[in-house]
């Protein structure tokens, strides 16, 4: 049985979120009713005097959605809290200010609201932290998955890697510099970065790089949403 959102968080997603937009009446419904659920299935803490909204929920467990809406394990077990601040905050993990963090031991995800909305708002220059973050928490859910979601990943990942490892094809990736420097980081910054490109840049990224988009296209099984 399909959840419903409210008529205002219907309003949220048709006017803020334009992946909601592009898609066809009968996965619009399959839509609404996964943002429900997650926003069912999760904690939304706000830190540092800020009040979760109707808006924060709808918005992040949409970009959420967005993210696994190819795959039938679309909750992300390994998430249970999202705590939303302000600004930047400062995560005593590396001593150092982040934007947005997953820490998997305590299943907690921390999101910069500024940031946070920045991503979705601009949604062709490539950064986009929930798609980021989340991608985190999809990578390390799939490295111990026996669902099918979770092998797809794993082979189409395994892929991805292979390719990257290709001499004519990293000297492509370093000539044309496409992907910004942070994705060569290591191989889950890179898988973060390129689902950024990927979700923002489609034309452009599958132009420069077919295959490598093929492979993060069948790996999310984002082929149903048109991608």
């Amino acid at each position: 049985m399909y959840k419903s959102l409210t008529s205002n968080q219907k309003q949220i997603l048709e006017k803020e979120f334009s992946f909601y937009k592009s898609l066809s009446k009968k996965h619009q419904k399959q839509f609404r009713h996964r943002v429900a659920s997650f926003i069912d299935d999760k904690e939304f803490v706000g830190r540092s005097g800020e009040i979760v909204t109707l808006e924060m929920q709808t918005l992040i467990a949409a970009v959420g959605c967005m993210l696994s809406f190819g795959r039938k394990e679309y909750l992300y077990d390994m998430i249970e809290t999202i705590i939303i601040y302000p600004d930047e905050f400062y995560s005593s993990n590396n001593d150092a200010y982040h934007k947005g963090e997953f820490n998997p031991r305590l299943k907690v995800l921390v999101l910069s609201w500024k940031h946070f909305k920045d991503g979705y708002e601009v949604d062709n220059d490539n950064y986009n932290l929930g798609l980021h973050e989340f991608m985190h928490a999809m990578h390390l859910e799939t490295r111990i998955s026996k669902h099918i979601d979770g092998m797809r990943f794993k082979r189409h990942f395994h892929h991805i890697m292979a390719r990257i490892a290709d001499k004519d094809v990293r000297q492509k990736l370093d000539d044309k510099q496409f992907f910004r420097a942070y994705a060569f980081t290591n191989q889950f910054e890179f898988m973060a970065v390129i689902t950024e490109y990927f979700f923002e840049s489609p034309k452009d990224f599958k132009q420069h790089y077919p295959i490598l988009y093929d492979h993060v296209n069948k790996a999310l099984n984002m082929q149903i949403a048109g991608f």
